[in-house]
């Protein structure tokens, strides 16, 4: 079975050189929760290196909580938020020679997106222009929405981060939200793809052990015969 192996880099965590060799598809900060032009620029370039694909991953504007705390905009503000994310980050990829594959949201507008429909059309709004995959929660208001506007919906899962009992991920702010034994990891990695056929894998750049986490989340999968390679 093909499996992706994600990660969300270029947001200065320090971890981005050791993560890509051992991931097929890369989440690239558009700098505005977290990350700068030359930390972008350098995950782009080591990109292109180890042969990951590149996806955007534009989040609200909000660099002292990481992008992470919730915000109401109206649709097409956050349309244009969104929108000249992707175009900056476009120009950034196309100066290394490489292009943007597929696009996913950042904490915060990622969360809403999955539950909200107001937020998930905005989001869907603001790809419309660039017929890009949208990665996701799969069984998410974002995904269905995605579907009945023909765009492309990759559902993802996630080996560090806690699921609630609907599919939701728990909040960072509850003392749970995060998995830090890469076993349970590798159990949960199981789950998610045996049960709810997920398409991709994520591990978070800046999560604690980061690079362990990969690693073992990386040797779970050939072990089990997956072929690790990008879905776009």
């Amino acid at each position: 079975m093909l499996i992706d192996l994600n990660a969300d880099l270029g947001e200065g965590a320090g971890t981005d050189a050791d993560m890509m060799p051992l991931i097929t598809s890369a989440n690239i900060s558009c700098g505005f929760h977290a990350g700068d032009p030359d930390t972008i620029a350098a995950a782009l370039e080591l990109a292109k290196t180890h042969a990951v694909v590149v996806g955007a991953h534009p989040g609200y504007a909000d660099r002292e909580h990481f992008g992470r705390r919730e915000m109401s905009l109206p649709g097409s503000q956050l349309c244009e938020l969104v929108c000249g994310q992707l175009v900056q980050f476009a120009e950034a990829a196309r100066r290394t020679g490489q292009s943007v594959r597929y696009v996913k949201p950042h904490g915060a507008l990622y969360n809403q997106a999955m539950r909200d429909a107001a937020v998930a059309g905005g989001l869907l709004d603001a790809i419309a222009g660039f017929t890009l995959p949208l990665v996701g929660l799969p069984g998410s208001v974002l995904e269905r929405l995605a579907i009945e506007r023909g765009c492309s919906f990759i559902p993802e899962g996630f080996a560090d981060r806690r699921y609630r009992p609907d599919g939701a991920l728990v909040p960072r702010t509850e003392s749970d939200a995060l998995i830090h034994d890469p076993k349970e990891a590798v159990e949960q990695v199981e789950w998610l793809i045996g049960k709810q056929k997920v398409r991709t894998v994520c591990v978070h750049g800046d999560t604690p052990g980061a690079v362990e986490f990969v690693r073992a989340v990386r040797g779970f999968l050939l072990d089990r015969g997956h072929e690790l390679k990008a879905f776009a």
